[in-house]
């Protein structure tokens, strides 16, 4: 796993770490990683499968539509494109 060094931290910031990881009962780094993975992966960020699924919902596809895609598809590879 990798690691992080973080140099010239203040003390009043090391100070306020400390107090936050003892209110929610874990250790500061502990508390340092939960922080950077709230602002480095937000909850409310795009997720790219649910965001289809929701399109499909919407638009009323259903399992039935997939299959008759399936079936109509050519199951031959595509040829690549040449450009010239």
């Amino acid at each position: 796993m990798p690691a992080v060094t973080i140099r010239g931290l203040s003390d009043e910031t090391h100070r306020a770490l400390r107090l936050l990881a003892a209110q929610h009962n874990r250790s500061t780094e502990a508390e340092i990683r939960a922080i950077l993975d709230d602002a480095a992966r937000p909850a409310k960020r795009l997720r790219l499968g649910t965001a289809l699924a929701a399109m499909s919902r919407a638009i009323g596809l259903s399992d039935a539509d997939i299959d008759a895609l399936e079936q109509a598809r050519d199951g031959a590879p595509a040829e690549p494109l040449i450009f010239e």
